[in-house]
């Protein structure tokens, strides 16, 4: 800070003394002012020389002019800055350029020589193919002719038999009454299932409160203790099904003999029709029902329900929401052998109870009927042979039996048509057999005693021609693949504890993996099948088909 106010000190002593040296020359000019620059210490650089200084040179009389730069002189500053080289990068990738494969292989002169010395005896040899020689030339020539291995073919795939439980579905206020799950039904896309909820070891007129209700399999956060719909029934419902292509009608029979539809996309109000209590309701228990196509009305679907009355009604939608009798049929004695074990009804008739029906899958008038009796009857929704008149009714009925089968030992509790053979159908019933039978012979092609307790339901795979699933009492579900053995289950899934039985099962023909199965702890379990139950094997129609040919010969 003191450089400055010596700089103007200097620079007033500088003008002083050039105007007395103005008379001297410019050399001697200079000469001063170095001097009196050098005479100061530390002043930074040399003193420049007064700004507009002339040297006159005109002899003596030359004069030096000097401006004074007091208050005129700039200060300057400097900024500078420094910066390293570029960096240089580069990249470079390394490969190998060549590859070469090695291998090791012993010596072969290391290999001893195993024939090397050996003593062969070929007389003795060649006796000894002589004295075989007509046994081998016998054996072979019975295999040629042999049928055994006809259609075999070799499967190197691993089986895998695993079955998997994905879920477990209640409703615990039905559970807190200790109802039963009565039927279980997949809707037409075969994301949902529905229970039906009611007891089928009352014997008496129930008019308890009882339910439906349905889960979305597909839901992302499915509650299995909390069904998406909770419909309210009358009294005990003991049976459902979902309409065909309608994925939200659904068709129940209740205790009452009542039958009614509901509209699950409709959960404020759901019933959209229903029987009511009419001379036309049936007076028993509705056990069955089932979805037909009307032939009559395009696109209209006709409702048919089958009941321990001992008749089967097919009814048809009303627009003030009444379901009407459009035709009707009735098992009567008549049309069974005499030891059937009847039901007398009051109108003075011995009608047989209907317990289960199951129709043709390639004639739609043909179906087949389970009665108490322990019997299975074919019959014809064709038929035009008129049943005995009852008092009441709005329609005539006629008695559909054509053939009669052998019986089961007690009553029968389910049938089920093969959807790949026109001919076979299976039954089971209280006296814990399978019977697989044709429609073309009255005694079954095969016997299967599975059960010392009463077996509730069988169903046909809708994918796989020989397996078919069996609930019993035990609390098991069985499945059985023909294929791999014809007297044993393929495997045997345990449902229940306790032995728990297991009432109603069905697989789902959309999603052709799953299984759902319902018992009377009021739970209905969901199985995911193994593709070895769901895919078909080769050849497998073929075994089908040989199967009911050579056992009806």
């Amino acid at each position: 800070m003191w450089l400055l106010p010596l700089r103007c000190r200097l620079q007033l002593e500088y003008d002083s003394e050039v105007q007395t040296l103005r008379s001297e020359g410019a050399e001697a000019l200079t000469a001063q002012c170095t001097a009196l620059h050098s005479s100061v210490p530390g002043l930074p650089g040399a003193l420049p020389l007064p700004r507009a200084c002339r040297v006159l040179d005109q002899g003596e009389g030359s004069t030096c002019h000097s401006a004074s730069v007091w208050l005129t002189e700039s200060v300057f500053f400097y900024q500078k800055s420094c910066q390293t080289g570029e960096v240089a990068t580069a990249e470079a990738a390394v490969q190998s350029r060549s590859s070469r494969d090695a291998a090791v292989q012993t010596d072969q002169s290391a290999v001893p020589d195993v024939q090397q010395g050996a003593c062969v005896d070929d007389s003795g040899v060649l006796a000894f193919l002589r004295r075989v020689e007509e046994v081998v030339i016998k054996e072979l020539n019975k295999n040629v002719a042999s049928r055994a291995f006809d259609g075999f073919d070799v499967n190197w795939t691993d089986q895998n038999r695993t079955v998997l439980c994905l879920h477990t579905l209640s409703y615990p206020e039905a559970q807190d009454q200790h109802l039963q799950v009565t039927g279980v039904s997949w809707n037409a896309t075969g994301s949902v299932v529905a229970c039906s909820y009611g007891r089928l070891n009352d014997g008496d007129w129930s008019t308890e409160k009882s339910y439906v209700c349905t889960w979305n399999l597909d839901r992302r956060r499915l509650d299995p203790q909390c069904p998406d719909l909770v419909v309210d029934a009358p009294s005990s419902v003991m049976c459902l099904a979902f309409h065909p292509s309608q994925p939200s009608l659904i068709a129940a029979g209740l205790f009452s003999g009542e039958t009614v539809v509901w509209d699950t996309s409709k959960p404020e109000d759901p019933l959209i029709w229903r029987t009511g209590m009419t001379d036309d309701t049936h007076t028993d228990p509705v056990y069955q029902v089932h979805w037909l196509p009307d032939a009559k009305h395009g696109n209209h679907i006709e409702l048919l329900s089958a009941s321990t009355d001992g008749k089967i009604l097919v009814w048809r939608e009303e627009r003030d929401g009444r379901l009407v009798v459009a035709e009707g049929f009735a098992l009567v004695a008549q049309q069974i052998p005499r030891s059937a074990q009847l039901k007398k009804l009051a109108w003075g008739e011995a009608a047989v109870g209907v317990t289960s029906l199951s129709f043709s899958h390639f004639n739609p008038h043909v179906f087949i009927v389970g009665v108490e009796g322990g019997f299975s009857l074919k019959c014809s929704t064709a038929a035009d042979t008129p049943a005995p008149r009852r008092t009441g009714g709005s329609v005539p009925l006629r008695a559909p039996a054509e053939l009669t089968f052998s019986p089961h030992s007690g009553p029968v509790y389910s049938v089920s048509c093969s959807p790949f053979h026109r001919n076979l159908f299976l039954s089971c019933g209280t006296d814990g057999q399978v019977h697989l039978s044709s429609m073309l012979q009255t005694q079954p092609l095969i016997s299967l005693q599975l059960s010392t307790k009463y077996l509730f339901c069988v169903r046909w795979s809708p994918v796989r021609p020989l397996v078919f699933a069996v609930a019993s009492g035990e609390g098991d579900v069985h499945l059985f693949d023909f294929e791999k053995s014809s007297q044993k289950p393929a495997v045997s899934i345990k449902q229940a504890v306790d032995e728990c039985p297991v009432y109603c099962l069905e697989f789902n023909t959309k999603q052709t993996q799953l299984l759902a199965a319902g018992d009377a702890a009021g739970t209905v379990k969901v199985w995911q099948l193994s593709s070895d139950f769901t895919e078909q094997q080769p050849r497998e129609m073929n075994h089908l088909e040989q199967l009911a040919s050579e056992l009806t010969d």
